[in-house]
Formats: structure tokens, sequence, C-alpha cells
């Protein structure tokens, strides 16, 4: 007999003719226009956009379906007498027009949290402030070597939702979870992972604090059969032990630990009652930086319940770096350019930097997100020889840099740019053979990009045209 997802069912049959409100149009919502108006759902679209800003396809599937569009920055003070509404990431469940309506009675959720509630399988959720991508991918990747049928989505890939008829009991669902996404969720996989919490998203979070606590609900739902996966080194993860429900399972770069998996000396060792078995040497993968050494760590415990360890390591030494992500470009005269258009904090670049011994030219700046600068600036002028500011936060990172080099009396070349391609002309014109040209924004891109995708499709294009 074939499985019926009888969750999934329930939910078809309450969503017939209910009053359902779907807000913004981004990547994740995009599906559910098809899927609710299948299900004969009563939908009103809300975007803080303008039409001309809205995609064609999806302004399209709303008139074809005869569904009430409602756009601008008023927008959700329409937002009144709904079921069910279905907020995008980055439209906050804080936000008071969707409180209102929650305690009116509405439903306020998400597709990823309703996804999450009727996933008939196993589930497995990454989050971290760096490393979430890169982690997820290679569990992914451990997971499909060892036989297993996966759906890889979340913050990562396609939205999943649509997805839900075809997931089987045996098959796994593997999130990569933002804080966006996580806020006010009331369901956990049933193996979490946080890589680490540094600040981030600082100017969008009301503070420090619900970021962390957003952060924490990968983990607070679980059963006492859950599983859940802590960077030891990281103090925050580190004390969330405490707070997990089922077991913890922790990994660390810095630490011989008594029991988990750490990274020592470039080798990737399993912990358990103070036995330390050499596992994989980091030199037969092709991923680099201590960083992503820890982020195999973290893919091994992850999987450690799952898969053999020889189906683990074959696919980890077959993996190759995400894009954006310490991506090889080319090679131009002796000189190699880099592409780590993802980094959009610090913390991210400092990573970037120390992955390389070779000397750098760093192409940085972007848009502020209200971080702190002041912990990059020593690794810069340790490890780069040049340095390229572009963006919203390139006065603040001048300003860390220099008073660093005042406080170690030493000298840098830094230069000022306007645009992407400025930069790139400039790292050329003083990349010497042997060196690394690494852009590693260390801010976000919305200042002058659609996201970091589009802002390393940009610096690829224009290091391929040199």
């Amino acid at each position: 007999m074939d499985f019926e997802n009888e969750k999934l069912k329930e939910f078809n049959e309450y969503i017939r003719f209910r009053k359902v409100a779907i807000i913004g149009l981004g990547v994740s919502n995009l599906p559910l226009l098809d899927y609710m108006f299948e299900k004969k759902a009563r939908v009103t679209v809300f975007d803080e956009r303008e039409r001309e800003k809205l995609s064609k396809e999806a302004l399209e599937k709303i008139n074809n379906y005869g569904f009430e569009l409602i756009i601008g920055k008023d927008c959700l003070k329409y937002l009144r007498n709904f079921d069910i509404i279905f907020r995008s990431p980055s439209c906050l469940p804080t936000k008071l027009e969707l409180v209102q309506e929650e305690n009116r009675g509405a439903i306020v959720t998400s597709e990823i949290e309703m996804l999450m509630k009727m996933c008939p399988c196993k589930m497995i959720g990454v989050t971290g402030s760096d490393g979430k991508t890169t982690t997820t991918s290679l569990i992914n990747s451990i997971l499909q070597k060892a036989g297993f049928k996966t759906f890889l989505g979340g913050n990562i890939g396609t939205p999943l939702f649509t997805k839900l008829p075809e997931m089987k009991p045996e098959d796994i669902l593997v999130l990569e979870l933002s804080s966006f996404q996580l806020m006010e969720m009331e369901v956990s996989p049933d193996i979490a992972v946080i890589t680490n919490i540094t600040p981030n998203h600082l100017n969008i979070h009301k503070d420090y604090e619900e970021y962390i606590e957003a952060k924490k609900n990968i983990f607070k739902y679980q059963s006492e059969n859950g599983i859940t996966v802590l960077n030891y080194d990281n103090e925050i993860t580190r004390s969330c032990e405490k707070e997990v429900p089922g077991k913890v399972i922790f990994f660390s770069g810095k630490e011989k630990l008594d029991n988990g998996f750490i990274v020592d000396n470039g080798i990737i060792k399993e912990c358990e009652d103070r036995v330390r078995k050499h596992i994989l040497d980091t030199h037969d993968v092709i991923l680099r930086g201590e960083h992503n050494f820890e982020n195999i760590a973290t893919a091994i415990a992850a999987t450690s319940t799952l898969v053999d360890i020889e189906d683990a390591i074959e696919a980890i030494k077959e993996f190759k770096p995400v894009e954006h992500r310490l991506e090889l470009v080319r090679e131009i005269d002796g000189v190699k350019w880099y592409n780590d258009s993802v980094s959009s904090s610090p913390t991210r670049t400092i990573a970037g930097l120390n992955s390389f011994p070779e000397e750098i030219v760093l192409i940085a700046g972007g848009y502020d997100k209200n971080l702190d600068y002041t912990p990059i600036a020593k690794p810069i002028v340790e490890k780069v020889k040049t340095l390229i500011l572009l963006g919203q936060t390139s006065g603040k990172i001048f300003d860390a840099v220099k008073n660093e080099l005042e406080n170690q009396n030493k000298e840098l070349y830094i230069y000022m740019c306007d645009s992407l391609e400025e930069t790139v002309q400039l790292a050329k014109k003083h990349a010497v053979k042997g060196q690394i040209v690494l852009f590693s924004p260390a801010s976000a891109s919305f200042d002058m990009f659609k996201n970091f995708a589009d802002r390393g499709e940009q610096f690829k294009k224009l290091v391929n045209n040199l």
C-alpha cells in the first residue's frame, strides 16, 4: 500500500476555501501560489514593493488565479481577518500587523514551518552565523553517498513545501535554517546543528538576544530522542548544552574533546571516552581552510548515527566548494583569484583570510548591518598586503585597520573605490605572482547588488574578462 501523509491530507482539507494571506513574493512563497490555487484557497498576496519590481511570473500567476494583490509600503494595514498567514522570512513574526492578526485568531506561519510540521521523514536542520550552507551541503552529499533519498532546502536550494507529497518515511529532509526562518518556530528537526553564533543581522533583529533565541529554536522542540550538534569552541553554542532536550554531540577545532569530533593538526578525529580515532586527513579533501575542516567534522557528527564512516569519508573527499564560498575563479600570471562573496560578516572574512598561507590582496566592504569591524583589523594587518575597499562599510573597515596599523607601527596600501569593476582593476594592478586576490566583503550586498550571489557572479564575470 502506498504511503499517504495524513498530516498533509488534513491540511489540504483545512485550507479549502479558507482566507489565506501570502506575505512577500520571494523564492520561498512563489510555489505557494500554485499550491493554494490547486487547493481552492481564497488568497490575498501582500508585498511592500511596487509592481514594477515584482517578477512577471508572479504577477501572471496572481492574475490567472484571480488572487487579490495588495502592494506598497503600507500594504499590511489591510491584513485583517485571515485564517492563515504565510510570512516570508524577511517579514518577522514580531511585526505589529502579524501580532494583531494572531491575537484575532489567525495562524501565522511560514512555508518552512509548515513543511517541517508535516514532514513524514527524519529531518536534519543546520543553522549558525557562518558555515551553514557548506555544512548542510556536506550532510546532504554524505547521506546521498550512503544511499538515502534526500530533499535539500530551507535557506538553500528550492522551496520544498510542494514536494511534501513525494516524501516517504524512509527519506531524509535536510534543511539550512536562518534566524528569520527560526523565529517563533514551534517544531525542531530530529537532528539539529548549530555551527556557531556571532553577531549578525543586527540591522533587522531587535537585538543580539533576539537573534540568539531564534537560533535556539532549532533544538528547543526536540524530544529526548533528538540529537543536537554544537560548536564547543563558541561560548554561546557550548552553553546551549544545558537547554537541549536530547543528546548533544560536540565538535571542536581547538580542544581535544573526550567525546565528540575534532580537528587536530589537520586530522579529523572521533573521540569516545578519551580514545581519539583518526578519521580523515584534511590534505585529502578539496575544501580549504580551518573553518571548512570544522564544517566537515560537523557534518560527520550530524550523520554519525545514520551513515557508515567509510561512506562519509568518500563523499567528503569528492565534495567541492559551494559557489561563492572561497571559490577559485581563475589563475592569472601566477595570481589566484577567489570569490568569497557569501562572507557578509567580519567573522566570515576572518575565516577566509586564515585559509591561505599566501600573501593576500583583499577586496572588502558593502552594506552596513551595524556590525563591529574592530575584530577584523588585526587579521587584515597580519595577512593582507593590499586592501581595496568598497561600499557603505569601507569607512568602518578603514578606521579599524588604520587604528591597528598605528598600534603595530605598520603600513599597508589601502584604496577606496566606487565600483566593483574599479576594485578588480586595482587588484590586478597590485597583485604579484604567488599572491591571492580574495573577494571577501565582510558585509552584506544590498547597497549595490540584489544579493551575495549576484555580487559574486558580477565579480566572477569581471575577473574572467581580465
